[in-house]
């Protein structure tokens, strides 16, 4: 019932694109999150032929690089739609009528979590407080943030 976009078409980054982006923050400490986010923010996301490039630039496991690719939320192995919505699914939230905004969010723009409408012009993804729990159930647009959302309000805005 609930689709999502399938990944881009685009042509992926070369290793050595991949390589270029990364080996120059090498001798930062800590250099794999600050690799990462380069990576996101020129492509849109991480692509998944990055793992052993940057972990051949740090002599890490394969492993390794893909473990904290997937703790961090934020980084993606797909690219996002134009607008990412973040709908707050924290227990405030959820006590304030959160989970239905959600499911009627979700169904008005015909995704599940995570997912990416057909026309690629949204991804919807949870979080897990937006610190705006005094004016619950909150969502965030790109880096707006919205309080006292109804699911009217959030396809209104997504769709403008």
């Amino acid at each position: 019932m609930h689709e999502s976009m399938p990944a881009s078409s685009a042509p992926q980054p070369s290793a050595e694109e991949i390589r270029q982006i990364a080996a120059p923050l090498c001798g930062l400490e800590g250099p794999l999150l600050p690799m990462l986010h380069a990576l996101q923010e020129t492509f849109g996301h991480v692509p998944p032929h990055a793992v052993p490039v940057l972990a051949e630039l740090l002599n890490l496991g394969r492993a390794e690089v893909h473990g904290v690719i997937s703790f961090y939320h934020d980084f993606r192995d797909h690219p996002a739609g134009r607008q990412v919505l973040k709908i707050c699914r924290a227990e405030a939230c959820q006590a304030m009528g959160g989970a239905g905004v959600a499911a009627e969010t979700l169904a008005r723009l015909g995704v599940d979590w995570h997912g990416t409408t057909a026309d690629g012009a949204v991804t919807v993804e949870p979080v897990y407080c937006l610190g705006l729990c005094a004016c619950a159930p909150a969502a965030m647009i790109d880096d707006r943030v919205i309080g006292r959302v109804t699911a009217e309000r959030l396809t209104r805005e997504v769709r403008q």
